[in-house]
């Protein structure tokens, strides 16, 4: 937008520069040495219990995605088809996430977040159910939907409920959910489809959920419902955001697979996509009474934080994806051979997140987020140089440092970017900085596929350059694989160098495959150094005069 067109635009309320906050302002120093405060007990269950349901949210993503190609085969579908398996429940997810702070106002958080709780557990074990594509499309969405809920409430009850010398450790137990969910899914997919069955990773979630429901019930206290605010509800950003969300998502998960805006469909989606959002900004910006405050993406640290974070989620999501197309493709894993590999990534986190709110308190998380992301740069790159001797042992050394890097980096990037928010604005900053990790990680699995497919190409086209018929190389690679075809049981001779041709071809394909992947581990490290720069231009947001927090 043009900064006339930005200065003609009407101010509503929002926090900004020389806005006087109604609650005590932040300084983020003392949140790493002031002393701790007590908190009933109840509220630490509400903490833990909201967090296992964004861990369970979370979960069920990578579980399914470890199974798909079971679910595809059981209820009759092909791969193209079947990916909507997938995509209604990502879309879904990403357009209630910045309707959930809102939506639990209305009904009240108690009873919005019970309900929800409910419907996916149930939802849940009715996906094993489904008989076809349909049934499953439609069970996942509304799963979705239920899901999506669990994973901005708990950041937001982890803002509210908590003291803010306490947001540290809040942070470290909502890590858990967001950084070990994604790692332990394919694991726990992997092992529950191959020893029980496709039906059963659709009830990892039931025994939890019970749990989790158990938990807020008693955790969390009645509260008033506000149905007034359906009459002041921004239903034109609502639907512009769940309009262009829901394209923007569905463009990323089928793009590459329809050959992006070669086809008419992904073509005239994302033109709906682009006018929608583009049409959300300008609404909230105008409306009195906006859904989401984006203005708290101008405070420096918020804004930057929220960027960071996207990138976070395309590299976090974006290796997930890598990893097992790599080892299925190139190496020949199953399912539980490649959740081995990537548990390296899962558990050192289990080990380090606890000890998180400690380092936090005796070093700047600004400086322990840089260690973070140094770490992800480098563990990126030791993954860069594929072969065929490369396959799961290999990868030891770039999943254990990814490991430390996702616990360095979580915790103290979400304290830092929140310090300083309001808790009436807590809700907004909930849905902005979860939305924006789930969009970076949807942007980076499209980015990356797509990315991948080219380099393959490429590398492809300049090895079959070098691989002609007329060089003396190749010449004598066709007639020695020729010879082993005849002696293995081909007499036919015109037979057995044709053979030896698709088979030059076969190994070219594999090992541009091989440089492509390199290619696409290396690009990771590139982007995330965008994110390191980011972080270093955070700022510790302190105390100034006149009891406003800094905005800058």
């Amino acid at each position: 937008m043009s900064a006339s067109a930005s200065s003609a635009l009407p101010s509503p309320p929002i926090p900004s520069e020389g806005i006087t906050q109604t609650v005590p302002p932040v300084n983020t120093e003392s949140m790493y040495s002031s002393p701790v405060e007590k908190v009933p007990f109840r509220t630490w269950i509400a903490v833990i219990g909201s967090t296992l349901g964004a861990f369970l949210a979370i979960l069920n993503i990578q579980v399914v995605g470890a199974s798909l190609a079971d679910i595809q085969g059981a209820i009759g579908t092909g791969t193209d088809e079947g990916g909507w398996i997938t995509t209604a429940y990502l879309v879904a997810e990403i357009i209630i996430i910045p309707l959930s702070g809102w939506l639990a106002k209305v009904f009240s958080l108690r009873t919005y977040l019970l309900t929800n709780i409910v419907l996916f557990v149930i939802l849940s074990a009715a996906c094993a159910f489904a008989q076809n594509l349909d049934q499953m499309i439609v069970l996942r969405a509304l799963q979705g939907i239920a899901g999506g809920v669990l994973i901005p409430l708990a950041f937001s009850i982890i803002m509210t409920r908590l003291p803010r010398s306490l947001h540290t450790v809040g942070m470290a137990i909502y890590s858990v959910s967001v950084v070990f969910a994604p790692s332990i899914g394919p694991v726990l997919g992997g092992y529950f489809n191959d020893n029980f069955g496709w039906q059963s990773i659709f009830f990892i979630s039931v025994p939890p959920g019970i749990l989790m429901f158990g938990m807020l019930w008693y955790a969390l206290d009645r509260s008033p419902r506000q149905f007034e605010l359906l009459r002041k509800g921004d239903w034109t950003g609502i639907a512009l955001m769940a309009v262009g969300l829901g394209s923007l998502e569905t463009v990323l998960e089928e793009g590459n697979k329809d050959d992006w805006f070669g086809s008419s469909f992904i073509l005239r989606l994302a033109i709906v996509a682009v006018v929608c959002l583009v049409g959300f900004v300008i609404n909230e910006l105008r409306t009195s009474h906006p859904l989401l405050h984006l203005r708290l993406l101008a405070r420096r640290n918020f804004g930057l934080g929220t960027v960071a974070n996207f990138i976070f989620g395309f590299s976090m999501y974006g290796w997930i994806y890598l990893v097992p197309q790599y080892l299925s493709s190139l190496q020949g894993y199953d399912a539980q051979q490649i959740g081995g590999v990537l548990i390296w990534i899962g558990l050192p986190q289990l080990v380090i997140i606890p000890f998180t709110p400690k380092l936090m308190r005796y070093f700047d998380g600004r400086t322990l987020a840089t260690a973070g992301f140094v770490m992800f740069i480098v563990g990126s790159m030791l993954a860069g140089w594929t072969s065929a001797n490369f396959s799961g042992p290999q990868f030891l050394g770039s999943s254990l440092m990814r490991a430390v890097a996702q616990a360095l980096v979580m915790a103290p990037l979400s304290a830092v970017a929140i310090a300083g928010i309001e808790h009436e604005f807590a809700p907004s900053a909930s849905a902005l900085f979860n939305m924006m990790r789930n969009l970076g990680g949807a942007v980076g699995i499209a980015v990356l596929q797509t990315f991948l497919t080219k380099r393959e190409q490429f590398h492809s086209n300049m090895l079959t350059e070098n691989a002609t018929l007329i060089n003396e190389y190749t010449q004598r690679r066709i007639d020695s694989l020729t010879h082993y075809f005849l002696s293995h049981g081909v007499s036919d001779l015109a037979y057995a160098r044709h053979e030896a041709i698709v088979g030059i071809g076969r190994a070219i394909r594999r090992q541009s495959f091989f440089m492509g992947f390199s290619d696409t581990f290396i690009m990771q490290s590139v982007l995330l150094v965008a994110a390191l720069l980011f972080v270093i231009l955070l700022k510790k947001a302190g105390k100034p005069s006149g009891g406003v927090v800094d905005s800058h």
